[in-house]
Parts: structure tokens; C-alpha cells; sequence
């Protein structure tokens, strides 16, 4: 054999085995861009899925925190509309009270001051408290109700309460019926 078909031998063999080197870092390359892509998809969408889960969980404890603020609203006025309807029988136990003080049948006036004062204990439980408006104050248009306004007997009493016809009461810290006054001008 000649030198120049051993030389030839010797190459082939070499060639065949060692792959083209451009073609190898290529494929590295793609892998690693496909490995790299992946794995940035995963984090893309595991960051998306964290966003998710806050939302919701921000979500949730609004909600939480609105319906326990609305149950602790109808809480303190659960018993506001029972309260409002009795609020004519208290009236009307007041002039039942006044005629009853006039007549001579002290026991029946006794009997019906205590009812009354039933009453008024138990609607006070609840949270009911009359509102403290006498002959003199000052007239407030945010607490009282004016059904009309006379002249007043002197200039002390100009702009103040001269008499209450209905007493006021409130719930808590809500006004559930304004008092009605007549006012001196």
C-alpha cells in the first residue's frame, strides 16, 4: 500500500467519529435555548399562578372583613324596625299614664307604671335610649324636629325649645325618631 492510502485509512475512520463542529454547538445551543425556554415558560406561569393566589387571597379577606363589619351593623340594629313600631305603644302608655295620675284608682295607676316601666327597661337592653330634650335647649335642625314655631314669651327663649310634643329616641348611636318641638322665634 502506498503512504497515500494509509494516510487515507488512518482519516476516515477519524472523520466518521468526530462529528462536524458547528453542527454540535448548533444543537447545544438549540437545547439550551429549549431547556432555558421551558424553564421560563414554568417560572412565567408559576409567577402568574403566586398573582392568582394573592388576588384571591386580598379578595377573600375583604370579604371577610365586609361581612363581619355587616353583621356587626345588623347586630347593634337587628331589632331596629320592633323597636320603631313600639315606639307609639310608649306614647300612648305616657297619656294612658297622665289620665290614670288624675283618676282615683291608684292601683290601676300602679299597674300600669309598672308595664311601663317593663317596657321601657326591656326596649333599654336592647340598646334604645331617649333622647335628653327639655324646655330651654337650644334648637339643633340635626337632632330635633320642629313641627312649628311660635313667638317666644321673651328674648331668652328666642331660637330655643319651648315645648317637646314627641320625645326622641336613638339606637345606638343611629337617631331612630327625632324629637318634635316647637320652637320660640
Amino acid at each position: 500500500m502506498s503512504d497515500k492510502n494509509k494516510a487515507d485509512e488512518v482519516n476516515e475512520p477519524f472523520l466518521e467519529e468526530q462529528p462536524d463542529n458547528d453542527t454540535a454547538n448548533e444543537r447545544e445551543e438549540f437545547v439550551g435555548e429549549e431547556e432555558q425556554s421551558i424553564e421560563e415558560q414554568l417560572q412565567d406561569e408559576l409567577a402568574k399562578e403566586k398573582d392568582k393566589f394573592l388576588r384571591l387571597f386580598a379578595e377573600f379577606e375583604n370579604y371577610k372583613r365586609r361581612t363581619s363589619k355587616e353583621r356587626m351593623d345588623l347586630f347593634k340594629t337587628a331589632g331596629q324596625e320592633v323597636i320603631v313600631s313600639l315606639l307609639p305603644v310608649l306614647d300612648d302608655f305616657e297619656r294612658a299614664l297622665k289620665e290614670l295620675s288624675k283618676s282615683e284608682d291608684k292601683e290601676m295607676f300602679k299597674g300600669v307604671e309598672l308595664i311601663n316601666g317593663k317596657l321601657r327597661d326591656t326596649l333599654k337592653s336592647k340598646g334604645m335610649e331617649e333622647l335628653g330634650v327639655k324646655q330651654g335647649d337650644v334648637f339643633d335642625a340635626e337632632i330635633h324636629d320642629a313641627i312649628t314655631q311660635i313667638p317666644a314669651p321673651n328674648k331668652k327663649l328666642k331660637g330655643k325649645i319651648l315645648d317637646v310634643v314627641e320625645r326622641g329616641y336613638k339606637l345606638g348611636d343611629k337617631i331612630i325618631r327625632h324629637p318634635k318641638v316647637v320652637v320660640g322665634n
